[in-house]
């Protein structure tokens, strides 16, 4: 079963370019997140998990930034998935190697024509690990 299927984001289709819509895309690392054993040692494992993911994405038009802190310390090594005008993602329980499985994230996400990440294809640590997704203030209704 597709878990997304039911919830239509209400955008137009921007995947018509492969490259153009990897432009729209935007993975976000917690760089400031400890491994499972809670270590204060630098560099942190968010910000392994933030170089793993760029390296992934070399010579992929994503863009991979890093922000001190997603607020998902519970769950551990947290990243958000986001594209221009469509649902946002937050994952956590990542680990420091997790990066290509964003970047997998990212490029399905690119070219959905709904604006949701399908289910099918997803990694299973983007499956078991999504924490959230937030609709796009334009879908939201009072």
């Amino acid at each position: 079963m597709d878990h997304d299927s039911s919830f239509s984001a209400g955008t137009a289709d921007i995947s018509s370019g492969h490259d153009d819509a990897l432009a729209g895309v935007t993975v976000i690392v917690c760089a400031s997140c400890r491994d499972e054993t809670g270590s204060d040692a630098h560099p942190r494992a968010g910000a392994l998990l933030a170089d793993d993911t760029r390296r992934a994405a070399s010579g992929e038009d994503i863009r991979i930034r890093s922000v001190e802190c997603l607020g998902n310390c519970k769950r551990r090594l947290s990243a958000a998935i986001l594209r221009d005008g469509c649902w946002s993602y937050v994952f956590g329980d990542l680990t420091a190697t997790s990066g290509a499985d964003l970047v997998t994230g990212a490029k399905l996400f690119a070219t959905s024509k709904d604006g949701l990440i399908p289910w099918r294809g997803r990694p299973d640590s983007l499956k078991r690990g999504l924490v959230a997704r937030i609709p796009p203030l334009d879908l939201l209704k009072d």
